[in-house]
């Protein structure tokens, strides 16, 4: 089976051991990131998940977790990402949608237009990429794309196992622990600070949201100034994430996080840049070289994947 050299970085699934790492990583992330808490508990169960999925036997996605980590060739944990293979099958997947409403009174020849945000489930089923984060050290080698595209070779590695729709929720602006759209919506319902609520909607699941989000329409014009103007806008940390979920073929089409108004991207499954490009070798026949940047290799199923760059 072709493999990474032995001192080249790549990408397997997480194990056990890698927590002292992975709970690293997530204080690093500055919080908000509620599918890596900085939480050594719910990291562990995370892993714990990842194992279960791993080692089940799956015809059709139903609620497994699949964690990867990005190793440098020293040993080192370096990075992380995930994959819920299924949304929305113990508890509703929220978001809200933006949509635009307008007024019009003949009798003061007046029109008045606003946007207006609806709480909605519409991507129950689907399947979600999370959990991306790179150590700063490790930025701008090219390697926080391998690892957000190593998501995709490990959906279409195991195609069966997936969803025929892929979500992401990308965080939201913050302002060091506070985020303006929390402060103005969700706030005043759940009391505390937004990464107060990430950790337990982490750790608990999310039927708090059920019970205590507003189920009526906000219309944005009511609300302050500094949250209107981060709905839809991404944390400077998840920008490259970002364009590189678009330019893998996701959509933003005006749906955000119920926490921070963070974008929400979508797409086909099969229609993803990766996943539809991706072509299968023999691994005995000799590898071409191009020296492409963004070529990647994936081998092994499951326990035993893996993914690098061309040299």
């Amino acid at each position: 089976m072709i493999a990474p050299r032995p001192d080249q970085p790549f990408i397997r699934m997480a194990r056990m051991e890698d927590l002292d790492a992975l709970f690293t990583l997530a204080g690093l992330s500055g919080g908000g990131m509620t599918n890596l808490p900085q939480d050594r508990e719910a990291l562990s169960e995370r892993l714990s998940w990842s194992e279960r999925s791993i080692n089940a036997e799956i015809t059709a996605p139903q609620h497994e977790f699949y964690m990867l980590v990005l190793e440098d060739g020293t040993g080192r944990v370096i990075g992380t990402a995930s994959i819920f293979s299924r949304v929305g099958a113990q508890w509703p997947f929220y978001s809200y949608k933006v949509a635009r409403v307008t007024h019009v009174s003949r009798g003061l020849d007046r029109m008045f237009s606003t946007h207006v945000l609806h709480l909605v489930n519409d991507f129950d089923g689907a399947s979600e990429v999370a959990g991306l984060l790179l150590h700063p050290d490790a930025r701008a080698k090219g390697l926080g794309a391998m690892l957000a595209r190593s998501r995709f070779l490990f959906i279409a590695q195991h195609r069966q196992r997936f969803g025929d729709q892929v979500v992401a929720e990308l965080r939201g602006w913050m302002d060091g622990r506070n985020s303006p759209f929390w402060d103005a919506v969700a706030g005043p319902f759940f009391g505390g600070d937004m990464l107060e609520a990430d950790l337990f909607n982490a750790m608990h699941g999310n039927q708090f949201i059920a019970d205590l989000m507003p189920r009526y329409p906000i219309y944005t014009s009511m609300l302050p100034a500094d949250a209107r103007a981060v709905i839809g806008r991404p944390h400077a940390n998840s920008a490259p994430a970002y364009r590189l979920l678009l330019a893998e073929d996701f959509l933003d089409d005006g749906y955000c996080d119920i926490f921070d108004a963070g974008p929400t991207v979508h797409a086909r499954t099969d229609h993803i840049r990766t996943i539809r490009e991706c072509e299968v070798i023999d691994p005995d026949v000799p590898i071409r070289a191009t020296k492409d940047p963004h070529r990647l290799f994936a081998a092994g199923l499951l326990r035993d994947f893996r993914v690098w760059k061309e040299d």
